[in-house]
C-alpha cells in the first residue's frame, strides 16, 4: 500500500478505455519467485520501493528511499519503435540525514527509449538513468547518484519473500480488481556507503522493499491513507496501513501483516490493530500540509503496543505541480513493550492526503 507518484498518475492517466486493456489484481494469484520480483506488463501500474535506516561506523544516522515505478500509457502494437510511450518510467530518491537534520530529495521520469529506463528478468535489473537495482540471487546492488549525494549498497535478503492480504490479493475497497498483488522483502541486511558533502560514510542497517502491482486500487470516497514497515530488534516485522475516507472514519479495508523470527506471516485486518496519531505535529512550509509524526500502534493479539515517533519532522515529498498530491516519507524509531519485555526498532512512515484529498479516475 504505497502512495507513488505512480499511484498519482495512474488515477489521472487510467482512461476506462485504456484500464480494461489489463488486468486485474484477483484472488488466486500464485507467486513464482524470481519472476515475481521483475516486471508484469499485463498489469497497468507497478512500483518496487526501497527504504531503509542505516549507520555509519561512527554512529550517524540516515535514512533513505529509492522507488521506480511502471506506469503503462499505450498498448498499441504499432508503438513499438525505440522512441514511442508505452509505458513511463518514474523515480523518487531521497537522503534523510537525521543527525545532520537535512532531507534531500529528487525525481525523474523517463520513457524506456533505447535502455534509458527499464525492468529486465533477463539481466536481473532495474533502472531509471543511474539509478538502479541489480539483482544476483538473494542479493541486490542498489545504485543512485545525485549531484548531492551518492548511495551504493549491498542488500541480502534474511528472510524469504513476503506476500501481503489474502489469496494472493492485497484488498484496497469493496469489488473485484480494487487490490493489488503486494510482496515485500522486510529484512534486507545493508551495507555499504553513502558519499555526501565532499564525506564517505561506511554504512550499516536494514533495508524494506515492497513490490506492488495492479490495475485499480482505491475508490472515490478514499481520501488517503498512513502506512508503516517496522524492523524490530527481536528479528520480527510489521506492515501497517489504514486508510482515511473523506468523511474522517477509517476504511475497513485497512491492514497489516506481521512477520515473525522464521518469516511465517499472520494477516491483520482493521480490527486487529489501531494507528492513532498522539498530538505532535509538523506543518509543511511549501504546502501548509499539518502531518502527525508521532504514532501509538496497539496489536492485542500480539501483546504489542508501539511508539514511532521520528528523528527528523521534515521528511516530505513536496510535489511542485498541482498535478500531483505531496507526500510524507520518512525514518522513524521505534519504542514499547511485547508482553512487557521492551520491544524497539525502527522503520518508515507513509502519510498521504494531507495537503489535500486524492481524486481518482473511476
Amino acid at each position: 500500500m504505497r502512495s507513488k507518484l505512480a499511484c498519482f498518475l495512474a488515477a489521472l492517466l487510467a482512461q476506462p478505455s485504456l484500464s480494461a486493456q489489463y488486468r486485474s489484481a484477483l484472488p488466486g494469484y500464485h507467486f513464482k519467485f524470481p519472476p515475481d520480483h521483475f516486471n508484469h506488463p499485463d498489469f497497468q501500474t507497478e512500483w518496487w520501493y526501497y527504504t531503509g535506516n542505516l549507520k555509519s561506523s561512527g554512529g550517524h544516522r540516515f535514512g533513505f528511499e529509492l522507488t521506480f515505478f511502471r506506469q503503462a500509457v499505450n498498448r498499441d502494437p504499432a508503438k513499438s519503435a525505440a522512441w514511442d510511450v508505452r509505458d513511463l518510467y518514474l523515480a523518487h530518491l531521497a537522503l534523510s540525514d537525521l543527525d545532520g537534520q537535512r532531507f534531500y530529495h529528487t525525481e525523474r521520469t523517463n520513457r524506456s527509449g533505447p535502455g534509458i529506463a527499464g525492468v529486465s528478468r533477463a539481466d536481473g535489473r532495474i533502472w531509471n538513468g543511474n539509478w538502479q537495482i541489480q539483482w544476483a540471487d538473494d542479493n541486490q546492488k542498489l545504485q543512485a547518484v545525485d549531484d548531492r549525494f551518492e548511495l551504493r549498497f549491498t542488500l541480502h535478503a534474511d528472510k524469504v519473500p513476503v506476500i501481503h492480504g489474502e489469496n494472493g490479493v492485497s484488498q484496497k475497497a469493496a469489488g473485484p480488481g480494487h487490490a493489488s498483488h503486494y510482496v515485500s522483502l522486510t529484512r534486507l541486511a545493508t551495507k555499504g556507503s553513502i558519499e555526501l558533502d565532499d564525506r564517505k560514510f561506511d554504512v550499516t542497517g536494514t533495508t524494506w522493499m515492497d513490490h506492488e502491482f495492479f490495475t485499480h486500487q482505491l475508490e472515490a470516497n478514499q481520501a488517503g491513507w498512513d502506512w508503516l514497515s517496522i524492523q524490530l530488534e527481536d528479528k520480527t516485522e510489521l506492515m501497517l496501513f489504514h486508510i482515511r475516507r473523506k468523511d474522517g472514519s477509517i476504511d475497513p479495508y485497512s491492514a497489516g501483516t506481521s512477520v515473525d523470527v522464521r518469516g511465517r506471516t499472520t494477516h491483520l485486518r482493521a480490527g486487529d490493530f489501531t494507528l492513532q496519531p498522539l498530538g505532535k505535529t509538523w506543518t509543511s512550509p511549501e504546502t501548509h500540509a499539518v502531518y502527525p509524526v508521532s504514532w501509538a500502534i496497539s496489536i492485542p493479539k500480539l501483546n504489542l503496543d508501539l511508539e514511532a515517533t521520528t528523528p527528523l519532522a521534515s521528511q516530505e515529498l513536496a510535489e511542485k505541480s498541482k498535478l500531483t498530491p505531496s507526500y510524507w516519507e520518512g525514518a522513524i524509531v521505534l519504542t514499547g513493550h511485547r508482553e512487557n519485555q521492551p520491544s524497539v526498532g525502527v522503520g518508515y512512515l507513509e502519510m498521504t492526503g494531507y495537503d489535500r484529498p486524492f481524486e481518482f479516475a473511476p
